[in-house]
């Protein structure tokens, strides 16, 4: 599953809302309302699913979707598409 994919899988799980509702260039607070503790909750599941350090605050609730995307891809290990979640025994 490609980055975009787990990420928006994620924000659904944590927000309870429906893929069509995250838009790609759209500031997550203005565009989802999500506050603080919703931050906190997609950071740490970002951290696991993707197996990447954040630090605190990396991921700020004024970022895009898109803007997260890009956080993450920079930060997987050049080459690998895999992460803790991917079940391919890597």
């Amino acid at each position: 599953m490609a980055v975009e994919q787990k990420v928006k899988e994620i924000l659904k799980k944590v927000l309870d809302i429906k893929e069509s509702e995250i838009v790609p260039g759209a500031k997550l607070d203005e565009s989802l309302g999500i506050d603080s503790t919703e931050m906190v909750e997609i950071s740490v599941a970002i951290k696991k699913e993707f197996g990447i350090p954040l630090k605190d605050n990396e991921l700020k609730k004024t970022q895009s979707f898109n803007e997260i995307v890009a956080i993450i891809a920079a930060k997987k290990p050049a080459g690998s598409s895999h992460g803790p979640g991917c079940g391919c025994g890597h």
